[in-house]
């Protein structure tokens, strides 16, 4: 199932291969529930074996258009795991001191160190995205950025960081609804920004801007995961659905005791009063 969702640079029709309506067969959120309790159970599980192990960081990056439910998904899936062990980094318009260093800096500095897994609202992707759609930089510097993209998520993987990129798939009416919904509920005012309306009229340039940079940054140590996004219950399932997968491929395990902690066990055992 997971590699309906799985886009490779080889793919030459990008995101319009994706339905952000489907569900992958699913009916309701009722088929799909006992399933998710069950994986949500097991993420813990294998978190607990993460931390303890300390042998890898999880990095799960999340982009999407305006109103994808990014927020949405990182409190739905990752809220339960322990908080000593997670973390999530958002990432808005770069501030003085980031502006004065290259673009991955304030990325590179929250990237999770061993046994710890983050969650990146946005990312550095937002430096070949935002920026080019709206002309900060030419194509040329684009495709340097993404040529150091590719370097530095290497860099990741290469020392331990398991790096797990999903873009959450919208349709422009979903998105147009979600934004009449924030208007109008005093519960979701705080979340509208009228930017978001401005940000609508290049939506076929973004669409354009994030086809690129699949192309240039899917590889087989960091692929993306396109996530069908317009029915959430069916976003969560799947979102969860892949980041279990993929930890489950690290073969986590409890670190065994070292010489000296065994000879303390069996120095207490054989000191242990007898029955």
């Amino acid at each position: 199932m997971l590699k309906n969702y799985r886009l490779t640079k080889a793919d030459k029709r990008g995101l319009s291969r994706f339905d952000p309506n489907d569900t992958g067969g699913f009916a309701s959120k009722e088929d799909i529930q006992d399933e998710f309790e069950h994986m949500e159970r097991k993420l813990r599980h294998l978190q607990d074996k993460l931390f303890a192990s300390k042998a890898n960081g999880v990095l799960v990056l999340f982009q999407g258009m305006d109103c994808s439910g990014k927020d949405g998904v990182i409190k739905k899936v990752l809220s339960n795991l322990n908080p000593q062990g997670f973390r999530a980094e958002s990432f808005k318009k770069p501030t003085f001191e980031e502006s004065a260093h290259d673009f991955l800096w304030r990325t590179h500095k929250v990237v999770p160190a061993k046994g710890y897994i983050t969650a990146f609202n946005r990312s550095y992707y937002e430096d070949v995205l935002i920026t080019r759609v709206h002309g900060l930089i030419q194509d040329e510097e684009a495709a340097t950025r993404m040529k150091h993209i590719r370097h530095f998520e290497k860099l990741l993987t290469n020392n331990g960081v398991l790096l797990i990129k999903i873009f959450l798939h919208i349709s422009p009416e979903f998105q147009l609804e979600k934004i009449r919904q924030r208007l109008s509920n005093p519960e979701k005012l705080w979340k509208f920004d009228a930017s978001d309306l401005e940000e609508r009229q290049y939506w076929d340039s973004y669409v354009d801007a994030y086809e690129d940079a699949f192309r240039h940054t899917a590889t087989n140590h960091a692929p993306w995961h396109i996530v069908p996004a317009n029915e959430r219950w069916f976003r969560d399932y799947l979102v969860l659905r892949i980041i279990l997968s993929c930890l489950e491929k690290l073969d986590l395990s409890y670190p065994e005791p070292d010489i000296d902690t065994q000879k303390l066990l069996e120095q207490l055992q054989s000191n242990a009063p007898k029955e």
